[in-house]
């Protein structure tokens, strides 16, 4: 395998075994828990000088602290997302700043590219022919993308309930797709019956050690766009929370190796509907239960029943930050007063985090002169259908 220098392995959350990344795979052999991809950070020496001597080009500018190299990593360009200034919602909010992470800027329109362009090296490195997951949509398209780059083959499970875009894109990448009748759940069910008899590599969120850790690098760019400080607050619209598990990662080591000074709360934005993450954080557990009946039309955080809950709640704890849980009717209301009010087309699921950061706001959680960073985890064209009906339900 082609990794950095101070990548020495892979070490599980729970039982803290640390294995070979060229033997491992995906899940700890000893207790089938996350492994966590894991470094020698006083090998890596690294300066603010020398991360802003680079071109802000793509997230595999912060390689020294990534598994793979830059010259190995199957790449479309992604990541180096802007960081739009919101001073509108700012107003509204009562606070400093409201900063956007555009993730919609991505190859494929949402910030999975981040995810799956390192699993689908380490799936190529492994010598994979073949990928495969279940996905809300995004993920898959995703997917299903990168293995095309790569020359291997994509085996895609999708709820009937994922977008048009995404199962088109699925084929136009030509990918295997399987539509399964229901929701998130019945294609992991497919998915699952389906690796029994295939050797298939999973690029499956927390199967894979991978995506979590290609998502840290949204907050290396935030850090370097605020001029190596941290937002008081980060709102994350969270399904299974790989983005927020692995931003809270990487602020931690922007902290350990001296480039930034504090880590920013990070905040869990749900829907109401489904909610298994601020149940928790609302009854002080460590660990979800099950949500026994998902409603929500935001498909890409109906996660009833996220495996890695143990690591998004430390996330918020470590962090001081919290959970909330608005409406879908706010939801899209808020994606559509960011659209009318910013001009930035926000997916309806993604507008879980500007409807939770007002709801926080409300309950006085922020300060009025914090910065706060909405993350908006893929573009409004995604889910156009799902916000013009929306639209027209209000009689626009």
């Amino acid at each position: 395998m082609e990794t950095t220098d101070a990548f020495i392995g892979l070490t599980c959350v729970d039982c803290d075994g640390t294995f070979d990344a060229e033997v491992e795979t995906h899940r700890c052999p000893d207790c089938d828990s996350i492994l966590d991809p894991d470094y020698d950070y006083d090998a890596i020496d690294l300066s603010r000088s020398d991360l802003e001597s680079r071109r802000f080009d793509t997230m595999w500018k912060y390689e020294e602290l990534l598994p793979f190299t830059r010259e190995s990593s199957i790449s479309m360009d992604e990541g180096a997302t802007p960081l739009v200034e919101c001073p509108n919602l700012a107003e509204e909010m009562g606070v400093g700043r409201v900063l956007l992470k555009d993730e919609g800027r991505n190859p494929t329109g949402t910030f999975k590219d981040r995810g799956q362009t390192m699993a689908v090296t380490a799936a190529a490195q492994h010598g994979a022919t073949d990928v495969a997951l279940a996905s809300a949509g995004n993920a898959g398209q995703a997917a299903a993308a990168y293995a095309a780059r790569a020359g291997l083959q994509s085996h895609v499970f999708l709820p009937t309930r994922a977008g048009f875009t995404n199962k088109a894109m699925v084929n136009v990448h030509g990918g295997d797709m399987k539509v399964v009748e229901g929701r998130i759940g019945d294609a992991g069910a497919a998915y699952a019956d389906a690796m029994e008899d295939e050797d298939w590599y999973s690029v499956k969120t927390f199967v894979t050690p991978y995506r979590h850790e290609g998502k840290k690098t949204m907050l290396y760019e935030i850090a370097e766009q605020m001029d190596w400080e941290v937002p008081d607050a980060i709102v994350y619209p969270t399904g299974g929370g790989v983005g927020l598990v692995g931003m809270h990662k990487a602020a931690k080591e922007f902290r350990e190796l001296g480039l930034t000074d504090d880590l920013p709360a990070m905040y869990a934005a749900q829907s109401s509907g489904c909610a298994p993450i601020v149940k928790a954080w609302e009854e002080g557990k460590d660990v979800h239960e099950a949500w026994e009946t998902p409603d929500t039309i935001c498909g890409g955080i109906e996660i009833p029943d996220p495996g890695a809950s143990p690591m998004i709640l430390d996330a918020l704890r470590e962090s001081d930050g919290g959970a909330v849980a608005t409406s879908d009717e706010d939801i899209l209301d808020s994606a559509v007063a960011v659209a009318q009010q910013e001009g930035l087309e926000m997916g309806a699921t993604c507008a879980a985090a500007a409807s939770g950061a007002w709801e926080l706001a409300q309950q006085g959680e922020f300060d009025e002169d914090d910065t706060v960073v909405l993350l908006n985890t893929g573009a409004g064209n995604k889910d156009d259908d799902v916000l013009r009906s929306h639209l027209m339900g209000m009689g626009v």
